[in-house]
Order: structure tokens, then C-alpha cells, then sequence
């Protein structure tokens, strides 16, 4: 395994165990038991790549090659699931809303920009709209299976220009790509959707939307 492919595995790792625990503390608030969190908190961090792996032909998706992935968002759940832990993440409006805009925002960063390394790894001829929708989907696709899950309107479409930060995240990491290679276009791309998406929560950005 080469630095690049280490570099790719951390950041994947990094973006379940964000991605897994915004799914879980959306269970925990949702009153769910300790199989409901950690199912939650593994559809939210494998469902967007399970998707896209499906999208590319990737059979069987690589979520169920190696169970690393898995395994992470199930400690990562039941890490969270912890009573003083779990009190503390959902205990007052403002941490949990600080804690999953921070969680949310890393893993869609994250996945956002693996989804441009798979597409590279397995569609190496693909132009930038198969690339760019690919990295999309792999983004937002966990989100809003979790959304849907937790019998709630899923945050793609209503909070703060979420898919269009993994866009544009998805739009730069592909075309920095062949100019600077796969690592400084991912920490690029990465790194302009978790700032686009904490600019949107402090100043209140929003798409227009109907009355």
C-alpha cells in the first residue's frame, strides 16, 4: 500500500466515523434503541458508496469487501450510545446542532472527494459530469438514506446549500486532478465544502425556497 492509497484509506475512515456519528445522534433523538442507533449510523456512512459502487458496476460494492468500514461506524455508534456520552451530544439544542453540523460537514467533505478517487480508480476515461454527479451521490447518498430512515425531511434539501458545497467540492477536486494529482486536489475539494458549509451555518446562507 503506497502513501497515496494510506492517505485515501484515513480519509474514508475519517468521513465514516463522521458520517456515523451524525447518524446516530439523530437516532439517539429520535428515541431509538442501540440496534436502531448503530443501524443509523452504518446506512449513513456506507449507503452514499454503496450507491455509487452500484452506479459504477463496482459488484460487490466495496463497503462489503472489507468490513473496516463497517466495523468503524459500529464502534463509532456504540462509542455514542454511551450515556454521558450521548447525554452530552443531544443534551441541549446548541451542542447537538454545533456536533452535526461539524460531523455532517467532514463526512460530506470527505466522501464528496472519495467518490472523485473512485470514479479515477474504476472510470478512469470518465468526463467531469460522470465524475462530478458520482462524488455528488456518494456525498449526499448516506445523508438522505438517514434522513429518510429518521422520518425526516432530508438535509439536501433544506439546510444551507448542503448539496451544493458537495458540488462544488466535486467540480474543483475534479479538475484540479490532473493539474496537481489525486492528494492536493482531494484536500482542495474537501476542504471547500466543509468551509462553504460552516459559512452557511454562521451567515445563514439558503437556497430560495417556496413559501
Amino acid at each position: 500500500m503506497d502513501t497515496v492509497d494510506i492517505f485515501i484509506l484515513l480519509l474514508e475512515l475519517i468521513g465514516t466515523a463522521a458520517f456515523s456519528a451524525s447518524g446516530s445522534i439523530i437516532a439517539i433523538r429520535k428515541k431509538m434503541d442501540i440496534f436502531g442507533v448503530c443501524v443509523l449510523g452504518l446506512v449513513t456512512a456506507v449507503g452514499g458508496g454503496i450507491t455509487r459502487d452500484l452506479l459504477l458496476g463496482v459488484t460487490p460494492p466495496l463497503t462489503f469487501r472489507n468490513p473496516i468500514y463497517a466495523l468503524a461506524s459500529v464502534i463509532v455508534s456504540v462509542i455514542i450510545f454511551i450515556k454521558p456520552v450521548r447525554r452530552y451530544l443531544t443534551g441541549t439544542h446548541a451542542v447537538y446542532d454545533r456536533t452535526m453540523l461539524v460531523a455532517d460537514s467532514i463526512g460530506l467533505g470527505l466522501f464528496t472527494v472519495i467518490g472523485v478517487s473512485i470514479v479515477k480508480q474504476y472510470e478512469p476515461q470518465a468526463g467531469v459530469f460522470l465524475t462530478v454527479f458520482v462524488s455528488v451521490l456518494t456525498g449526499v447518498g448516506g445523508g438522505m438514506l438517514r434522513d429518510v430512515l429518521a422520518g425526516q425531511t432530508p438535509f439536501i434539501f433544506v439546510k444551507h446549500v448542503y448539496a451544493c458545497a458537495s458540488l462544488i467540492g466535486a467540480v474543483a477536486c475534479a479538475l484540479l486532478w490532473p493539474v496537481t494529482g489525486s492528494v492536493p486536489a482531494m484536500i482542495t475539494g474537501a476542504s471547500l465544502v466543509f468551509t462553504i458549509r460552516i459559512l452557511a451555518a454562521i451567515f445563514k446562507w439558503n437556497l430560495p425556497r417556496a413559501d
